[in-house]
Order: C-alpha cells, then sequence, then structure tokens
C-alpha cells in the first residue's frame, strides 16, 4: 500500500447525526485542497452517499460471492462434528436427524466443510452483494457497496467493498480513502474501521448521542483505532454529556457543526457535492 495513502473511517454509534453528510463534505474539503478522493460507502444494506451526491448506480464493476454450506445426505452420518465446530450458531441438529444450516446466521467461513470426515458438506457459491465505481469529479471517485437485500451476515460484503476501494486507491495514487461506516457497533462497523489510520465519530448534543458516542468510542479503543469527534447540529442541544464522553476517553472535538439550513436544503436535493462546510 501507497505510504501516502491515508485511510479514514466516519463512523458514530448512532444513526442520524449525519455521518454520511460528513463524509460528503469531509471528501469535497480534501478535493478542493488538491488532494485524490476516494469516498467508499460500507452501509451496504443502506448505501446513500450517491444520493447525497448526485449520483446514480446503473452497472457494478464487480459482484460479490461468498460460499454457503450445502449438505449431501448420502455421505452424512448425522456426527454433529459440524455443529460443534461452527462458531456462529449457524447448524442445528435435533437427536438422530440430519443438520440443518442457518443461512442468515452463516458467515461462510468454510469450518464445517472442512471438519466434516465423510466430505459430506461442500460449499455452494452464492451473489451476496455488488460494487458500483462513480468518479465524480477529476480526482474523486465513490465506491458503493451494496449487499443483497435479505443478507443478515454483511460483514463479508464491507471486507470486500473495502479491499477494492483500497486497490483502487493504490492504482490511482490517491491521497485518502473516506469510508463511510454503518451506524452501529456491530460486524459490519467493526469490518469498515479495521486497518484505518483515524476514525471521526460523528455526534449530536443529545443524551442519545452521547451514550452511542460512549459505544463507539470504546469499541475504537479496543481497536486500538485513534478517534476524534465531530460535533454535528452543535448549536441544539446541551454539549455537556458529549463533553463529559470526550474527557473519559481522552480525545477531542475536531470540529463543531452548527445546524445550517441550507445543509439540508441541499441534502435533501442531493446537492452536496460543491458544499464546503469545513
Amino acid at each position: 500500500m501507497s505510504h501516502r495513502l491515508k485511510k479514514i473511517a466516519i463512523t458514530g454509534g448512532k444513526g442520524g447525526t449525519g455521518k454520511s453528510t460528513i463524509a460528503c463534505l469531509l471528501s469535497n474539503k480534501f478535493l478542493k485542497g488538491g488532494k485524490k478522493v476516494i469516498l467508499c460507502d460500507c452501509d451496504v444494506e443502506c448505501p446513500n452517499d450517491y444520493l447525497l451526491l448526485g449520483q446514480k448506480l446503473e452497472k457494478a464493476v464487480e459482484k460479490i460471492y461468498a460460499e454457503f454450506p450445502k449438505l449431501i445426505k448420502k455421505k452424512c452420518n448425522k456426527c454433529g462434528l459440524c455443529v460443534k465446530t461452527c462458531r456462529s450458531n449457524a447448524i442445528f441438529q435435533a437427536p438422530g436427524q440430519y443438520p440443518i444450516f442457518i443461512k442468515d446466521l452463516c458467515s461462510g467461513c468454510g469450518a464445517c466443510w472442512i471438519v466434516c470426515p465423510n466430505k459430506a458438506i461442500e460449499p455452494k457459491k452464492e451473489e451476496t452483494g455488488k460494487i458500483y465505481l462513480n468518479q465524480i469529479k477529476k480526482n474523486y471517485w465513490l465506491v458503493t457497496g451494496q449487499a443483497k437485500p435479505g443478507l443478515e451476515e454483511t460483514g463479508p460484503v464491507v471486507a470486500k467493498v473495502k479491499n477494492f476501494a483500497l486497490r483502487f486507491a493504490e492504482e490511482n495514487k490517491a491521497d485518502y480513502v473516506l469510508f463511510d461506516t454503518a451506524a452501529g457497533t456491530h460486524c459490519p462497523v467493526i469490518s469498515a474501521l479495521m486497518g484505518c489510520d483515524l476514525a471521526y465519530a460523528v455526534t449530536e448534543p443529545t443524551p442519545m448521542g452521547a451514550y452511542d458516542l460512549n459505544l463507539i468510542l470504546d469499541l475504537c479503543r479496543k481497536l486500538k483505532l485513534p478517534a476524534k469527534v465531530i460535533l454535528n447540529q452543535a448549536d441544539l442541544g446541551d454539549k455537556r454529556p458529549i463533553q463529559k464522553t470526550i474527557k473519559k476517553y481522552k480525545t477531542k472535538i475536531e470540529k463543531e457543526i452548527p445546524y445550517s439550513k441550507k445543509i439540508v436544503e441541499d441534502y435533501s436535493k442531493g446537492n452536496l457535492l460543491n458544499l464546503n462546510q469545513f
């Protein structure tokens, strides 16, 4: 990986704080500063950066596949070893019955077909998502990951979208890759955060904002990922709970963004491309 490349995650424990808006505005800032920028939307269950930037997802540049277990009953002796091995609890087996694979819980790790002594489980390849690439401007690209509707385990999809963005960044000698994560602290968020150089946790001055900021900063600490805070709509609530949380994690507010009707209007019209607020 190029030594010049800076990998930044835009995240936040709570949804609705303006995380995607901040990701777009931060991309605009870097582009205006003469940098090559790739914005990667890792909220694969509900990507919306392309909407905020006035783009369309037309033709996928890459499809994402995963392998899921398929049972060959005539080879299965119902030993239950696959059930004991599965760390995702994605295999159920009633006494004396064949194992049943619960696809919604399966991560596709392959442990079950590796340990099966009779080779009664074989991998079955299935499409789990797509990757789209939009060139927004010269030196500015958007990578969008989109999981297959109804897919429960989207962490592996996020990982492949990230890898695509990083390869593309290396090929094009980008200066920054910004990963816009999903809200929360679950596996897809962890997949997006891992390997980054810095995380910006976007929050708001509300009790719920402070509570979820605590969760995301705790996660960043466990991942040993440096984190700073961006306080959105900073003039609309009580900052004291946010400041208390920031003090606890020994970080700082990198930027306070006041409420702006202009941002709201441009957000609703998908017109954040030329908006500069940093």
